[in-house]
């Protein structure tokens, strides 16, 4: 899972690399639990190391880096991209409020 502190704080404007960044991330927990289930049914038995509890403990870590690898390298699902530009129409909203109906006819 990756750490709190390698997202942008919450509140305020934030630049667009910073966001880039928590929209990549996303990406990255998003692809390691779609691909969680497909790394369980996998017979580590016959694997090169020999399988067993030890190989199974380290096997989240392994989906969570080809996560990370997937999603940096633009190789994903493209989440991150609908995600950033998500965050982006949020910010410009933020930044220049459209006047409510209610507030235009009021005097």
């Amino acid at each position: 899972m990756i750490p709190l502190t390698a997202l942008p704080p919450s509140g305020g404007t934030q630049t667009p690399a910073r966001m880039r960044q928590a929209a990549q991330a996303f990406e990255a927990q998003v692809l390691g639990q779609l691909m969680q289930p497909a790394f369980d049914t996998v017979d580590s038995s016959k694997s090169a190391f020999g399988g067993g509890p030890a190989e199974a403990q380290w096997r989240p870590m392994l989906v969570e880096a080809f996560a990370t690898h997937a999603a940096r390298s633009g190789q994903g699902i493209g989440l991150q991209d609908m995600v950033l530009r998500h965050m982006l129409r949020l910010q410009e909203a933020a930044r220049h409020p459209t006047p409510t109906p209610d507030e235009e006819t009021r005097p």
